[in-house]
């Protein structure tokens, strides 16, 4: 019942379109870092080579030609993951960047006169030098990539929704490309059984949906592409809103040969607009997939957001070494027990980890059931009543945030035992996984903090930790610290 209650409520609230990004990866920033060490480190060399003196004049043109290109790069969507789509598609698309990046450069020297230009032959060897050295560096390292990708590593488990000959045309490109680095675990249709026959002569039995979301749910599949287009609209919203009790992304594949079909169509539309977290498109060698479930964390973002986190946690963490210290001689004096409380926790992509807090109770549960902490708990100490009140008492956390398992801005991660129980009544409980968990939240910053003692509850509170997720920005994650100090410590139902 609260399964499809929270999943359709979430559709619903989708009125408009979402903005469709560009898949990215970590692999796409050291690219883009890669690129401008080319640029100077081209220049360095032909000016050596031709005997010029570096002047500020060259060093003008060399920032204003680097961040030029980071200008066209951003119009081609260069710096996305490349790791379904063709190398010469990629070079090409660096080149036209360095070619718009030079004219603009070659442009401004012709116009302005004032001073003497740079010697011809470092300026037009540099303009032809560059794009060759760029070719270069993106064919080595998709080798490397695909080398590595071909022998098993930084591979992804995908499984196939559908058993048609969409789902085997995804399968096969799959096969024939291993480089992409995708491993198939299997077919899920409930419309067929036996087992479908690939070009490779390979056969795969054909599983059933039920089976497909049980292995997601126990964290065996990494991507999951919906390749069905015979399945009705109400069947394919019910099964991805059973898949939002898993941290595998989603992804429906549009069969070009079956773009005017409105029933496609609309299933795409709806399951698209309603999406309770960020659309991206990903290309997998010319077939095209729109994600249901993605994370908004790729790419250039997670280096934001990893730079956040560093540094925010480290500043807190200088200010307030002394005062955890004090608060920790206090706890070990007025109750014995450990100054420190750890508990597992559901972390990114629904793995554990041991969080780190302030011991607040007499006691340090961390088993298959804990009860929550109530008003005028008797477990909780009066030292550690004041620690919980204020949220001093998650101080320590800092440290996960400074460790990369957890983050400042995030979904509040839950005791595993509070994870197993609510994620069998609440649909997209696990999608709140797709991101690190968080010191504070956009649940904690409009009312959603304390005790959980309704599942409603926590069904708004997941609401808006699937919001964050949908809607996640720099600023979002400045307001959210900012309103943190004004609101939640002020909050009343912390006990």
């Amino acid at each position: 019942m609260h399964i499809q209650h929270t999943f359709h409520s979430t559709v619903r609230q989708g009125t408009k379109k979402p903005k469709v990004h560009p898949y990215k990866n970590n692999l796409s920033v050291l690219s883009m870092i890669m690129d401008g060490f080319i640029i100077v480190g081209t220049l360095l060399l032909v000016a050596y080579l031709h005997d010029a003196v570096i002047n500020k004049q060259i060093s003008l043109i060399v920032l204003g030609a680097v961040t030029t290109f980071f200008v066209f790069t951003t119009f081609k969507h260069l710096y996305r993951s490349w790791r379904t789509e063709p190398i010469h598609m990629e070079a090409w698309y660096a080149c036209q960047a360095w070619f718009g990046a030079a004219a603009v450069v070659a442009l401004v020297l012709y116009i302005n006169d004032s001073s003497p230009p740079p010697p011809k032959g470092v300026v037009v060897t540099w303009f032809l030098f560059v794009p060759l050295v760029i070719v270069a560096s993106r064919y080595s390292g998709r080798y490397l990539l695909r080398f590595a990708r071909t022998h098993g590593f930084n591979a992804k488990k995908l499984a196939i929704v559908g058993s048609n000959d969409l789902a085997v045309h995804v399968a096969e490109r799959v096969l024939n490309n291993p480089w992409m680095g995708f491993r198939i675990v299997g077919f899920y249709d409930d419309k067929k059984t036996g087992t479908v026959k690939l070009q490779s002569t390979q056969h795969m039995k054909v599983k059933s949906c039920d089976d497909l979301v049980a292995s997601a749910s126990q964290g065996e599949i990494d991507l999951i592409y919906i390749a069905c287009p015979h399945m009705s609209s109400s069947k394919c919203q019910s099964l991805v809103g059973r898949l939002g009790n898993s941290t595998a992304s989603v992804y429906l594949v549009s069969d070009r040969r079956t773009l005017r079909n409105k029933h496609q169509g609309n299933i795409d539309k709806q399951l698209i607009r309603g999406t309770p977290l960020r659309c991206c498109k990903m290309d997998l060698a010319g077939i095209t997939a729109l994600s249901v479930y993605e994370t908004p964390f790729l790419g250039t973002d997670s280096w934001i957001k990893r730079a956040e986190d560093i540094a925010l946690s480290t500043i807190a963490l200088t200010l307030l070494a002394l005062p955890m210290a004090i608060i920790a001689l206090a706890i070990k004096w007025t109750s014995p027990g450990p100054a420190l409380f750890k508990q597992r926790r559901y972390g990114l992509d629904g793995k554990e980890f041991t969080v780190w807090k302030f011991r607040s109770m007499t006691v340090c549960e961390d088993g298959n059931e804990i009860k929550q902490a109530q008003k005028d708990d008797a477990r909780v100490t009066p030292l550690g009543a004041f620690l919980r009140r204020s949220s001093l008492d998650e101080l320590p956390q800092l440290i996960n945030v400074l460790q990369g398992t957890m983050s400042i801005v995030g979904p509040r991660p839950h005791a595993v035992a509070h994870n197993e129980y609510y994620r069998k009544l609440i649909g997209g409980y696990m999608l709140r996984h797709k991101v690190k968990p968080g010191l504070t939240g956009l649940a904690q910053v409009n009312g959603c903090r304390g005790e959980t003692d309704t599942t409603e509850k926590m069904e708004k509170r997941i609401k808006h930790d699937l919001d964050y997720i949908r809607n996640w920005s720099l600023w979002l994650d400045i307001k959210i610290v900012m309103n943190t100090v004004i609101i939640v410590l002020k909050q009343e139902n912390a006990y």
